[in-house]
């Protein structure tokens, strides 16, 4: 999560030797059935990805209050895992302590933020091409 993902992105390709990546604008998270512990959010973000051989770093820049995006410091904010059947993933993640923080669906699928921050110091988020339900 950055406060300023233009300057984020420019320090990012300094280190990485990588051109700077364009700036994307998410839909309204109530345009995107997105909820927040449990409440629906309106919240957004600007993104930009850096994609490298073994790994793609996404920068985040929250727009509004309420979301797992703002709730988090200056820094790094969560590893994402693609996975097929997220309800059985979501079954797993909350039997072993962990807290869903946010969700909204992206296209046919949907993304899904957990708080592991007390066991693990660190978000999870489970990416899902094609949606089951949670």
């Amino acid at each position: 999560m950055y406060r300023d993902i233009e300057a984020a992105k420019e320090r990012f390709a300094a280190l990485l030797g990588q051109p700077v990546p364009p700036t994307i604008v998410t839909q309204p998270g109530d345009e995107v059935n997105a909820d927040y512990r449990g409440t629906p959010t309106k919240a957004a973000a600007k993104l930009a990805f850096f994609h490298l051989p073994n790994v793609q770093i996404e920068l985040i820049e929250p727009i509004g209050d309420d979301s797992a995006w703002a709730e988090n410091p200056e820094g790094f904010h969560h590893i994402a895992f693609w996975v097929e059947g997220a309800d059985r993933a979501d079954q797993r993640l909350k039997s072993l302590g962990a807290e869903r923080m946010q969700r909204g669906d992206m296209g046919e699928g949907q993304y899904v933020y957990y708080d592991v921050r007390k066991t693990h110091g660190m978000i999870i988020e489970l990416l899902e091409k094609v949606r089951t339900p949670l």
